[in-house]
């Protein structure tokens, strides 16, 4: 069985994960004394950053690659 992801597919997976959450932090932010909202801030911002550092470093590996095989 062949795993349905490949390297490409995981890092655009990340990039678009950490934009929206990065989005929805942002757009929280403005509801921060609203009771209704039950998000917690600061757990979403770290989420978003470490999805976000993910991404990166998936970037530097695809960059490694090309600079290694040349």
């Amino acid at each position: 069985m062949q795993f349905p992801f490949d390297f490409w597919n995981v890092s655009l997976w990340l990039a678009v994960t950490g934009i929206i959450l990065l989005i929805t932090v942002q757009l929280a932010s403005a509801y921060e004394g609203n009771a209704t909202l039950l998000i917690d801030q600061k757990r979403l911002r770290t989420t978003a950053l470490i999805i976000g550092i993910l991404f990166l470093v998936t970037v530097a590996i695809r960059i490694y690659g090309i600079v290694a095989s040349t």
